[in-house]
């Protein structure tokens, strides 16, 4: 699978995801936090991570900003879960530095959006 067309799919979810999301009853609802986590973010990050990998492929602008506000869509519902309204803008750069770090892509979502915070886990 090309890369647009992994960037097509994801984006396409995240979409999907946007649209069927309903808040959380009774916050943090921890297990559909993961896997937005797990199913989103992770994956998209992991494209920019094998695209960068594989002799520095070049996105086209539109291919690389469809990628990142996927990220930043599943970021932002991974927060509403947890019953935090953010606005998600977070460069993928980032959130793969972090993976690479970390390798837990808990870990990254809570670096970036600072949700849940620290002493609340």
């Amino acid at each position: 699978m090309t890369y647009t067309a992994r960037i097509e799919s994801l984006a396409d979810q995240a979409a999907r995801d946007r649209e069927a999301f309903e808040s959380p009853a009774d916050p943090p609802d921890e297990d559909r936090a993961m896997g937005y986590l797990r199913e989103g973010v992770g994956p998209t990050v992991m494209v920019y991570v094998d695209a960068r990998s594989d002799d520095w492929h070049r996105f086209d602008p539109d291919d690389f900003d469809r990628l990142e506000g996927a990220m930043n869509t599943w970021l932002e519902l991974y927060a509403a879960c947890y019953g935090v309204d953010i606005e998600a803008e977070f460069t993928i750069r980032k959130a793969a530095e972090a993976l690479l770090e970390t390798h837990n892509v808990h870990d990254v979502a809570q670096v970036l959006t600072h949700v849940p915070e620290k002493d609340a886990r």
